[in-house]
């Protein structure tokens, strides 16, 4: 997981169908969640195919529970007949990416940053060469506006956004098992590339910020400097009221222009130690940045 994304695809996604009519359901799983990546996925199935779509179980991913959402996702991977009536694609949006789009200085919202997830996958159909002619959304925000915008994006198409669209069609059920089982896959076999991350005897949790795992799990790996590692969404309010409460306050040169407090200046962690220069252990953060240790400025 980190900042790129990308569009993963099943089997048989691409040419879907050889040109017949399809219907493209479009759902998400994980947006709540502090831990862990939000997934989105769109499912494919021919117009004609509602009643063997509908024989295969779908509903509601949160209806089912997940033994028969493993057995549905395994189907539709593995066995060839159902992989000629439903196909699926998905992108998975990691913490950090989460995260940082939420962070940036010109505001963009969790709703805009799934509308355009939604809106990717759609283009990868039609870039894909599946002759999609519905489309059926759970709405993320005012459904009215949602779909207003993809039918200025995708004129020509019926298009319908709703809520409880997962339990009202067989497509949108389908794509919210694909995207509900790949995300609870990911997060129970999460590695963590930062060392030493403390967590609980008894993991840590679903990722919702009620669970008892995941509130331990934050309060033992927060980082006094770095705050939290890539499996946290830092965005979220619950992640940042642990790292103004338990990290060390951070200063910088423009709050003085500003009238903020002054807290210790961050350079003075990056100071040696009085008597010695042996330079910092390097943390995964700097890593990834190509970003080099030093002992003055």
């Amino acid at each position: 997981m980190s900042l790129k994304l990308e569009t993963e695809r099943s089997k048989t996604w691409k040419d879907f169908g050889d040109g017949v009519p399809c219907v493209l359901g479009i759902d998400e799983a994980g947006r709540g969640p502090v831990l862990g990546p939000m997934v989105y996925a769109a499912a494919i199935s021919p117009m004609d195919q509602n009643a063997e779509l509908k024989a295969l179980g779908v509903d509601d991913s949160k209806a089912l529970n997940e033994a028969k959402r493993e057995e549905i996702f395994e189907k539709i991977n593995n066995d060839e007949k159902i992989q000629q009536i439903v196909a699926y694609a998905i992108r998975s949006l990691s913490p950090e990416l989460i995260s940082s789009s939420m962070l940036k200085r010109h505001k963009y919202s969790l709703n805009e940053v799934s509308h355009d997830a939604a809106i990717a996958l759609i283009r990868d159909a039609f870039a894909c060469n599946v002759n999609v002619v519905e489309i059926k959304v759970d709405t993320v925000g005012p459904k009215a506006t949602y779909q207003a915008k993809l039918e200025r994006l995708f004129p020509g198409i019926s298009i319908c956004v709703t809520e409880k669209a997962d339990s009202l069609f067989p497509i949108v059920s389908a794509a919210s098992i694909a995207a509900k089982v790949t995300r609870d896959t990911r997060l129970r076999n999460w590695e963590f590339k930062e060392e030493n991350i403390k967590v609980p005897e008894n993991g840590f949790g679903s990722g919702y910020p009620g669970d008892p795992n995941t509130k331990k799990f934050l309060q033992l790996s927060v980082h006094p400097i770095f705050g939290f590692c890539s499996l946290v969404r830092a965005s979220w309010k619950t992640a940042s009221a642990i790292v103004e409460k338990r990290c060390v306050p951070g200063y910088w040169e423009d709050d003085e222009e500003e009238g903020k407090p002054q807290n210790k200046k961050m350079s003075v962690w990056l100071q040696p130690k009085e008597g010695t220069e042996v330079a910092p252990k390097r943390n995964v953060y700097f890593k990834e940045r190509h970003m080099k240790n030093v002992v003055s400025f």
